[in-house]
């Protein structure tokens, strides 16, 4: 541990990083080192005798390396600060009190004021003594406490190795270089012990770094129940912030096993969670917002209340300190004909419930003994339009229930049941590996097996129920037909919509009153929220974070998927948590990375991640999306799994019965309660043992 530490040490001092921007500046070396002790010592047993022998022979060889790139030093504390801190107890000699006593007192816990609240003469001997550096008083001074040298003039910031200024270079131009390094994507080994040291943070006890004292929080108001904001939820810190959720749903769902709720697989119920139950210390506000001012910083909503036939409607505004919207995306029609008015869509539990009772519609339909058999294998034609994960997925539990439960139910009709996939793009499952692609071709495409030879004689000798329709896009939608470009009709008893997200108009307003800055990013946002890799919104001052579909990174963009989101929500009260200075002065109008403040306190996995983008931790590290693979159910008990174990690496696939399982254990992991994993278990169960539930109620 001791030699990694060195290394880390002599990174620091080769690079030459200078903290600058911030109330208290360590100028230049020592403080590079005096910050990676700080994030050593925060992060290992304070009472460990061996953990203080470590320190120790780290200071001798410290001391060494101090030499070899001697520097004058500056150190500037805070005023509202030193007075509190001088009333301290006596230090002790636990290895956080070394620290204290090398580097000042509470130096450990903060780390923009690092000596104060000591005598003149007993730090300046201290330090003499341990850090054999400061030999003359005039090499440092303490700025705005009791009992302090008098403040020479300032002298201006030190920068040494690639931090020198180019000739000609500017603040602007400099800040821009940094940004750009920053926001590199992390070397990945680092990144992923980034990642498990987080999760390693996130279940250990004790790991806030706050407490809070004040009886005023700052508000916080979050827009949307998907995943981003049940991310979000889980990880913020309520001491710290007062937050309310507004929403028309009061409840999380679980997207993913939407299409098995559409057909019996899994109940409506099994698969969301009530969000008061989710975080119990937020305000939850079930309504619409239906528009943002970030001038007045103002929400206002629209709340719906039905009882039987009639509805009241009522509208009120919520102001925000910080406002987090996470409102996820619409269906987009793309302005075809037909297609909101006559086509079911998958986003919504209203929406699997009216598709179950469509489907059971369609049977009992064609089950009529007035009807033709042209009728009925209408009535009984299926159209899903989009072959990506929601529309695969769904034509394969739609598949299942046909052959699983249609023998049982409907014998007679089941010659008749088409399910016709139509698809713009020349595959499916765009996302996914071209080898995997043609696996959900070729199993989408077998044949229908039925167990009963009884019902089995009923059918055609290949009876092939589902149909892919690749290269061909909808040009309208009728109340009895789909209209393709290519002049095909195709006639249709349901017509399911999977094609595509795009924008709520809440999202639209936002992007309006943000102004230019969203503006100059719509060619690559369309219509989304453009973000930096902060969430914070363009336009926004800091004020306004978004993340999830709604929005769009414009320097490196993401999937509008589950998984994007709920890691963005997680990243983003993380950050809060450590309480960064989302919105710092600008540098001649570039806006830097959210700054620390004297009450930022990093963790481990920021020390690793400041290492792997060669950072002094100055700045708050940027979201870095780790992708742990794409599921996809593709039926019969067959499902595709791939997972990209390192970028620019070939995917590791699964697929049948290995991908199922991967597929079950996954979705069942990812449940976001206990109650919701037993609630899907037991369906599963009582599918297998009892078959889905057709009545309708």
């Amino acid at each position: 541990m001791k030699t990694v530490f060195l290394v880390v040490c002599n990174l620091y001092l080769a690079q030459g990083f200078v903290p600058f921007g911030s109330k208290a500046t360590l100028k230049p070396t020592y403080g590079k080192v005096s910050d990676a002790l700080d994030e050593f010592g925060n992060n290992y047993d304070r009472n460990s005798k061996e953990t203080l022998g470590m320190l120790e022979e780290i200071n001798e060889d410290f001391k060494r390396l101090v030499q070899l790139k001697r520097q004058s030093l500056q150190v500037v504390g805070t005023s509202d600060r030193t007075e509190a801190m001088a009333k301290d107890a006596p230090m002790n000699r636990t290895p956080m009190s070394y620290f204290d006593s090398l580097y000042g007192k509470n130096a450990s816990k903060r780390r923009d004021t690092v000596l104060f609240a000591q005598p003149e003469k007993e730090m300046r001997q201290e330090l003499a003594e341990r850090t054999s550096i400061i030999k003359d008083e005039e090499q440092y001074a303490i700025r705005d406490g009791p009992g302090v040298l008098p403040l020479q003039e300032e002298e201006e910031e030190v920068v040494t190795s690639e931090e020198d200024i180019p000739e000609g270079e500017n603040e602007a131009e400099r800040l821009k270089r940094r940004m750009e390094r920053l926001t590199k994507r992390r070397a990945y080994p680092l990144f992923l012990a980034e990642k498990g040291i987080e999760l390693i943070e996130g279940i250990l006890p004790g790991q806030s770094a706050f407490v809070y004292k004040g009886t005023e929080r700052e508000k916080i108001v979050v827009l949307g129940t998907g995943w981003g904001a049940v991310s979000f939820l889980k990880g913020i810190d309520t001491s710290l912030y007062d937050v309310t959720v507004i929403s028309p749903r009061n409840y999380f769902l679980f997207t993913p096993m939407l299409a098995g709720a559409s057909v019996g697989t899994v109940e409506y119920r099994s698969i969301t969670e009530p969000v008061r139950e989710i975080n119990r210390k937020v305000n939850y506000l079930e309504a619409t917002a239906t528009e943002i001012d970030p001038k007045t910083k103002v929400v206002t909503c629209e709340s719906v209340v039905c009882d039987g036939n009639s509805c009241d409607i009522e509208d009120f505004t919520v102001e925000y300190d910080r406002l987090v919207v996470t409102v996820g995306a619409q269906t987009n029609t793309f302005g075809i004909p037909g297609v909101r008015e006559y086509c079911c869509f998958l986003k919504q539990v209203e929406d699997a419930r009216r598709i179950r009772t469509a489907i059971v519609n369609c049977f009992e339909r064609a089950n009529l003994p007035s009807l033709t058999d042209e009728q009925r294998e209408n009535d009984l034609t299926i159209a899903v339009i989009g072959a990506g994960p929601t529309g695969i997925e769904f034509a394969a539990e739609l598949r299942d229930f046909v052959e699983e439960d249609g023998p049982k139910y409907y014998p007679n009709l089941l010659k008749h049941v088409r399910i016709k996939v139509i698809e713009a793009a020349s595959s499916v499952l765009a996302p996914f590996d071209k080898a995997l692609q043609e696996e959900a071709i070729r199993v989408m495409n077998r044949s229908v097996e039925i167990s009963d030879s009884d019902v089995r004689s009923l059918l055609p000798e290949r009876f092939q129920l589902v149909e892919l329709k690749l290269d061909q896009s909808v040009k309208e939608v009728t109340d009895k037909s789909i209209m393709l470009n290519s002049g095909e009709e195709i006639p249709y008893g349901l017509a399911v919509w999977a094609a595509g997200n795009g924008p709520l108009p809440i999202t639209l307003q936002l992007v309006e009153a943000l102004g230019e800055e969203q503006a100059e990013e719509q060619d690559v946002a369309r219509g989304r929220v453009a973000i930096d890799p902060w969430m914070r919104a363009a336009g926004g001052n800091g004020d306004i974070l978004a993340f999830g579909d709604c929005t769009c990174i414009t320097r490196g963009q993401l999937p509008a998927t589950a998984q994007v989101a709920a890691q963005q929500g997680e990243y983003l009260a993380n950050m809060l948590n450590k309480q960064y200075d989302l919105k710092p002065s600008k540098v001649d109008g570039v806006v830097p990375p959210p700054m620390k403040t004297g009450e930022t306190k990093s963790s481990l996995s920021d020390t690793v991640a400041n290492l792997a983008t060669l950072s002094n931790g100055e700045y708050a590290k940027p979201f870095q999306f780790l992708d742990l693979g794409i599921l996809a159910y593709t039926g019969g008990g067959s499902a595709l799994a791939q997972v990209t174990p390192a970028p620019d690496a070939p995917p590791l696939k699964g697929t049948g019965k290995i991908g199922n399982t991967v597929w079950r254990s996954v979705y069942l992991s990812k449940q976001v309660s206990w109650r919701n994993r037993l609630l899907v278990l037991n369906d599963w169960t009582k599918r297998q043992l009892f078959g889905r539930d057709i009545t309708r109620v």
